[in-house]
């Protein structure tokens, strides 16, 4: 297997230790979890096909929150359609309550404009996002979120994003409530919310 099949694996095995190890101490103890949460998280401010959107605008909602790209091949469309799907899961008490948010880690391709097209694909209620790279620098700096851009030798893409994969539920204060790594079941991500709410 040469690098540049590698690299995806990489970064998905550095990104499920991050995620394991935040899971793990959790177990381990509530009260060193919320303490590991309190480093990560915080507020943003970035850009809609309607124009600025910062995180404290839904101040009062849960944010259920995932990073990826649109030209994913496959991590991203599975990930938001499980979001989907917990999404269809909930009471509709329930979805007035929360607010998906779905962040580029691609700004160079990803508009806002194609955000939210892409968004509004998998459910209504998932809110496309991007900036500037250097602006989804400092989102993704906070959020603990690995990216890294990755050459496609003979793909007309030109270029895929290496990214970690994980849903980021943000309580209502704004603060993370939990965080859901790659693979989990709709039911899962459908408890977080509700334990959240």
């Amino acid at each position: 297997m040469n690098k540049l099949k590698l690299a995806p694996l990489l970064s998905l095995f550095v990104a499920a230790g991050l995620i394991a190890g935040i899971w793990l101490n959790h177990a381990a103890s509530p009260d060193s979890a919320a303490q590991k949460y309190a480093a990560i998280g915080g507020d943003f401010s970035l850009r809609s096909a309607q124009g600025p959107v910062a995180l404290k605008d839904f101040r009062g909602k849960v944010a259920v929150i995932y990073f990826g790209y649109t030209a994913c091949p496959d991590i991203c469309p599975t990930s938001l359609g499980m979001m989907a799907t917990a999404f269809r899961s909930l009471t509709r008490d329930e979805l007035e309550q929360i607010q998906g948010i779905f962040i580029s880690v691609d700004p160079e391709r990803d508009t806002p404009e194609v955000m939210a097209k892409y968004a509004a694909f998998f459910h209504p209620k998932i809110l496309g996002l991007s900036g500037t790279p250097q602006e989804i620098a400092e989102v993704a700096k906070k959020y603990a979120v690995y990216y890294k851009k990755a050459r496609l030798e003979g793909s007309a893409m030109g270029y895929g994003m290496d990214h970690s994969s994980a849903i980021y539920i943000v309580g209502k204060n704004g603060q993370i409530a939990d965080i859901i790594a790659h693979g989990a079941k709709p039911s899962d991500i459908a408890a977080a919310i509700r334990k959240a709410l």
